[in-house]
């Protein structure tokens, strides 16, 4: 399992947000690239970046801080998420060197949108699920579906999807902990790979992730633990490789 820092951006800054609220901010970065550098120089083998002001707008708008990310880095694996809604969007990422597009609310709202991304770009196509209670949440969150995450992950399946971040927005940046039961209920139900998100707060957290002993999952984000410093990164990191 590997460990993957998350750099979420909102006005060009580096912040965190919980549950998705982006009146409820905490700027870590003025500098996103040198953010994506101390993690990388911590041993990171993938970043995970978010564009929340994408996210909300339904467009790139911190795209030229993904490319100067992707470009700084060239061997590191990226995934991005927020904003991506169209063919076009997607293809200026991969062109800019993005390992893995995270499509979240046009995977609720058209599902061949999916299949499409996945017979153009294949192998880097990711299902972003974030639910509440289980129920999926589209538009940075700000849309609650009645569709079910479970649900959802299945429909998937045979589109060539590279594998699903599923995110429990009550959890996301409240150090709280993950929703580990729910996060092996969806894994358990998908031949699907998991990567697990929203809650994590120190290293407790990541020993409970492993001693589940769920193969589905094969990684876990971490965002506001890393930077407030209740989790060492490569500490999580080594821990997962010895398991």
């Amino acid at each position: 399992m590997i460990i993957i820092p998350a750099i979420d951006l909102k006005n060009g800054q580096c912040v965190r947000l919980k549950q998705g609220r982006m009146s409820d901010s905490t700027v870590f970065s003025d500098s996103p690239v040198a953010m994506a550098r101390r993690w990388v120089e911590a041993g990171a083998r993938r970043l995970h970046l978010v564009d929340l002001d994408g996210a909300f707008a339904g467009k790139p708008i911190n795209a030229e801080i993904v490319t100067e990310i992707s470009k700084t880095f060239p061997q590191l694996p990226v995934q991005i998420g927020g904003g991506i809604r169209d063919m076009k969007t997607a293809q200026a990422y991969i062109n800019a060197g993005v390992s893995y597009l995270i499509i979240g609310t046009m995977a609720v709202e058209n599902p061949k949108f999916i299949a499409q991304l996945c017979r153009e770009f294949p192998g880097k196509i990711i299902v972003g699920l974030d639910a509440n209670n289980g129920l999926v949440a589209t538009d940075g969150w700000a849309q609650q579906t009645d569709l079910a995450a479970v649900d959802l992950a299945k429909r998937f399946e045979q589109d060539g999807v590279k594998s699903i971040v599923y995110t429990d927005i009550a959890r996301d940046g409240m150090m709280q902990g993950l929703n580990i039961s729910a996060t092996i209920a969806l894994a358990n139900s998908t031949t699907l790979p998991i990567i697990a998100s929203g809650g994590i707060t120190d290293l407790e957290d990541i020993s409970d992730l492993l001693n589940a002993e769920c193969p589905g999952i094969i990684g876990a984000i971490t965002g506001r633990a890393i930077y407030a410093g209740t989790l060492d990164f490569a500490q999580a990191q080594q821990l997962c490789d010895k398991n």
